[in-house]
């Protein structure tokens, strides 16, 4: 299919907000049909997410209190991508300061846009084996529990609709196809 037959073209940028996680900023844009348009983005620089799964099919999960939803919720380990570093680093430091674990291996699973439609960010999806332990250091702001689930518990969690996380939803699914190629427990 020929993208550039529906490519909208930029026209103009308006900043509206700058904050420490996310930038917004309204452009107007030109359509194909040559109508005008405003689209409305949040920018983020980007995260990183990973399933730590150990020899036996058990996977770390965090349950943290979410602010927009004003609930418990359950996810696996993830954070926002520090200036310079990349998925891969953002990935184990999370593993590290979350579940105060290190992985052996560190498979990329790809990427997850949680909202193409409005916002920029990306998060890295990544599956860690050859877990050992070590030391657990949450941020001054973060409070979380460590929780330790069997890998197809998990599944059913996400298919029965008790993860309501996309991208632990994403990513446990992708774990668990990849471990199956693998043919480990899963």
């Amino acid at each position: 299919m020929d993208q550039s037959a529906f490519a909208e073209t930029h026209v103009s940028t308006r900043r509206i907000y700058e904050g420490k996680i996310i930038n917004v900023r309204v452009d107007d844009v030109l359509l194909p049909n040559g109508n005008e348009a405003t689209r409305e983005i949040v920018e983020h620089n980007g995260a990183a997410c990973v399933v730590p799964v150990t020899d036996d099919g058990k996977v770390y999960m965090v349950r943290q209190y979410r602010y927009p939803f004003a609930r418990m919720v359950l996810e696996i380990p993830a954070g926002k991508l520090d200036a310079g570093e990349s998925p891969a680093d953002a990935a184990n430091r999370e593993l590290e300061e979350e579940i105060g674990m290190r992985a052996s291996e560190l498979i990329y699973m790809g990427e997850f846009c949680p909202s193409v439609a409005y916002d920029t960010e990306v998060i890295h999806m990544f599956l860690a084996t050859g877990l050992t332990k070590s030391v657990q250091h949450l941020d001054d702001d973060e409070f979380l529990s460590v929780e330790v689930y069997d890998l197809n518990e998990v599944v059913r969690m996400a298919m029965d609709n008790e993860l309501i996380d996309g991208k632990t939803i994403a990513a446990i699914l992708k774990a668990k196809r990849i471990l199956e190629t693998k043919g480990a427990n899963a």
